[in-house]
């Protein structure tokens, strides 16, 4: 049974932190928790892309972005998962410097000074150097930076198959199972 924490950041994208929640519902018997904690650009941008919000529907614990009680804001809560998901830049660039100035960058700081999985999902293009500098920081740190950048070759046919594609990674480097379409199995 995996503990996760889901940071839910305020980039474009909330179609990947939707398709995410809601495959963790069908994977609820590999969990024993699961915490959210969204930006308020997270929730302005879910209700702006999505056209709702679905997110206060879910079943999983959430948290406020300032609630450093949370059980993921401590490495003895033994959280063995954080994903952030989208990931914008100045999220990214907050985790990659340390700077701990709210329950996302803290669940992050924490899961990588525990030697536990930090799974990054940025949504952005292009990347700039600092960027880039910010991601080979990370991925030095022990942190997993997972692109949101969806492939074509099991022939999705909505947004949410697209979602999917990179969504099954992420929960495949949380060392979920999950079946989904793997390269050659068609």
């Amino acid at each position: 049974m995996t503990k996760i924490a889901i940071g839910i950041g305020g980039s474009s994208g909330s179609i990947y932190a939707k398709v995410l929640l809601d495959k963790l519902l069908k994977l609820q018997d590999q969990l024993e928790a699961v915490g959210v904690v969204m930006s308020d650009n997270a929730k302005f941008n879910w209700e702006y892309e999505l056209g709702d919000k679905s997110y206060e529907n879910y079943p999983f614990d959430f948290y406020g972005k300032r609630d450093f009680m949370a059980p993921f804001a401590s490495g003895s809560a033994q959280y063995g998962v954080v994903i952030v998901c989208p990931c914008s830049m100045g999220l990214l660039g907050r985790i990659a410097n340390g700077i701990s100035d709210d329950l996302t960058t803290r669940a992050a700081d924490v899961a990588l000074k525990e030697r536990r999985r930090l799974i990054l999902v940025p949504r952005e293009t292009p990347y700039n150097l600092i960027h880039l500098n910010n991601m080979k920081a990370i991925t030095e740190a022990g942190g997993v930076i997972c692109p949101a950048s969806p492939s074509f070759y099991s022939n999705p046919k909505d947004f949410e198959e697209l979602a999917a594609t990179v969504v099954d990674r992420v929960i495949g480097l949380a060392g979920l199972e999950l079946d989904s379409y793997r390269w050659g199995s068609r």
